[in-house]
Formats: structure tokens, sequence, C-alpha cells
């Protein structure tokens, strides 16, 4: 017999170790751990730790290493965090869009239950609990602005429609964005539609 083969003790000592290591509430599938033990001796790793209590499947492929409230016990994961499990390790990126843009940016109240990031990796969709991620694969222009503040401000506007840009979000924009942060989107403003121009310019303190 081979003395190269790993024990299954030792790929799950590693794996916990990993888990720890990214720390609670963390997201992450079979796939982070291959360079500890073939894709058979992982899951099986998994399945010990889930059953030990020490991280949840939350999903086909998908599991957490919960954070514990006091009262409430394990909460759920953050749709980023599952969406960057969900996007692999690798260079793909990922841009929040829709209600969920919206709501990041404090310009709606409502969460939504069917949450959408745009990627320029493979297409997803993974239900956890009460709530749909959607990984939609999308254009290189709509990712040139991934992961700034004018990527989401973008996708946030463009989801409550021009009319819907009031006043008053629009001075809760200035309230909760840095100055700093604000005159960034001038970079980018050739990236966004024509009718949020003027948008831009006014939270970056540039006159329209």
């Amino acid at each position: 017999m081979s003395g190269s083969r790993k024990s299954p003790q030792s790929v799950d000592s590693k794996i916990l170790a990993s888990i720890r290591k990214l720390g609670r509430g963390s997201v992450f599938v079979p796939a982070d751990f291959l360079g500890m033990g073939s894709r058979r001796a992982v899951d099986v790793a998994l399945h010990r730790l889930i059953r030990q209590g020490m991280i949840r499947r939350l999903a086909r492929g998908i599991y957490d290493f919960p954070k514990e409230h006091p009262v409430l016990g394990p909460l759920e994961p953050s749709a980023t965090a599952i969406a960057l499990a969900l996007a692999g390790r690798d260079r793909t990126r990922l841009q929040p869009a829709g209600a969920y843009a919206a709501n990041t940016l404090g310009l709606s109240e409502q969460v939504p239950a069917r949450i959408v990031f745009l990627t320029d990796g493979p297409a997803r969709v993974v239900k956890v609990g009460p709530t749909t991620i959607h990984l939609r694969r999308t254009t290189p222009k709509n990712m040139a602005t991934a992961g700034r503040l004018s990527g989401i401000l973008i996708q946030a506007l463009r989801e409550l429609g021009q009319d819907h840009v009031t006043p008053a979000r629009i001075a809760h924009l200035r309230r909760t964005i840095p100055a700093k942060k604000r005159q960034e989107l001038l970079k980018d403003i050739r990236l966004a539609p024509a009718w949020m121009h003027p948008i831009f310019r006014d939270l970056a303190g540039q006159d329209a």
C-alpha cells in the first residue's frame, strides 16, 4: 500500500482547520478543499462535520460555519457570502443588482426573497431557506464597474427607475456615503446611462 494516501482523519482535521480559519459566518463548497483530499474524501469529511454539529448544509453542495447568537442560535449567512461561494474562489466577479442593490444602499426597505448578482462567470441558482440567489451572467459593460460604488449605484437606480429617484433618496445617499467615495463616481460616469449622469455629478458635488 502506498504511504501517500491521506487518512480520513487527516482530511477531516485539515478541512476543519481551514473552516475555522475562514471564521464563523463563512460559506463554502466542496471544491474549496480539493487540495486536501479526493472529492469523495472531502464529501465524507463535510458530512461528518455536519453530524457533529460543526457546520450546516445550506443547499446541495453549499455549506456554512454559522455565527451563533446567544438567544437566537445559528444565524443565516449573508447573501453576499453565499454568492461568493457559488462564484468560486477564482477570478469571477459579482455585482449586486435589482432590488438587492437598492436595499443595500438603503434606497428601498424591501428585503427581496429573490436576490440577483450579475457575474462574468457561470450562471447559478441556489435556494437557501426562503431566499433564492441568482448569479446571472451578463455583458462585460455591466461588469466594468463591479466592486465599486458606481456599479451598485447604477444597478440600484436602474431598479428604481428614473421617475422614482426622488430628492429624498438623493439626500439619503449624500448622508450615508462618504464624500470622498461619492467623488469617485465621476471616474465611471461614462459607463452609466445618460439619465444617471446628473445624479452622479450631484452626488460627487459637481454642478450638473
